[in-house]
């Protein structure tokens, strides 16, 4: 897949409108009553990078990141402002926060993920651009040592275990995260709003799966 491990310019994505969608088939039967199903099994999330008026150099910040990118050809890594760490955003993020699986003692590999809960439903999403250096793992309740006991691959979200965890460990994780997404346009429009400030109303964003 084309993606570039570059994240897009926070203090640009900072204040952008965005979200996760799901698709719905929806079926309205005779007798009124409808059937549903959903084709995805994982949400997606589109974002607006627009700028309001920003300074002529924030401007040339992101017409030279949409032109690396090739417009639409290369994906890159975008902050989530309202949603980017494995802790509720007040508190800091532990070893424990989210539950990546149970230990066989054979299984090495985890796959990260946030776990989304609302009364006796769940929804596991897998996270395949944690931030380096932000990883962090626990056995159990217990503190792992990355490079010692685990490791990262920060382009995969994959924590690889020295030794497969015990029978019935908790394995769990907290962390920082990106989303892979791709610009949804091949050209962005820019404005001169004064001799010294610009504006490009709009700049669609979405996620790509990898």
């Amino acid at each position: 897949m084309s993606f570039h491990e570059v994240r897009f310019p926070t203090s640009l994505s900072f204040g952008a409108l965005g979200g996760p969608e799901r698709r719905t088939e929806v079926v309205t039967l005779a007798n009124g009553f409808e059937e549903r199903n959903t084709p995805w099994a994982h949400s997606r999330r589109r974002y607006d990078a627009g700028m309001g008026l920003r300074s002529l150099d924030d401007v040339e910040v992101l017409v030279a990141f949409f032109e690396a990118r090739q417009g639409q050809m290369f994906g890159f890594r975008w902050k989530d402002w309202s949603d980017h760490k494995s802790a509720v955003p007040s508190r800091a993020n532990t070893g424990d926060d989210q539950l990546l699986g149970m230990g066989d003692e054979e299984r090495t590999e985890f796959q990260i993920v946030k776990n989304y809960a609302s009364g006796t439903a769940s929804y596991a999403r897998p996270i395949t651009k944690p931030v380096f250096g932000t990883v962090l793992v626990s056995v159990s309740g217990d503190p792992q040592v990355e490079g010692v006991d685990y490791s990262v691959d920060i382009n995969t979200g994959i924590v690889t275990f020295t030794h497969p965890p015990d029978h019935q460990a908790e394995v769990t994780a907290g962390y920082e995260f990106d989303v892979p997404v791709r610009f949804d346009a091949d050209s962005i429009v820019t404005s001169m709003a004064t001799f010294k400030a610009g504006e490009v109303p709009d700049v669609p964003v979405v996620e790509v799966r990898v």
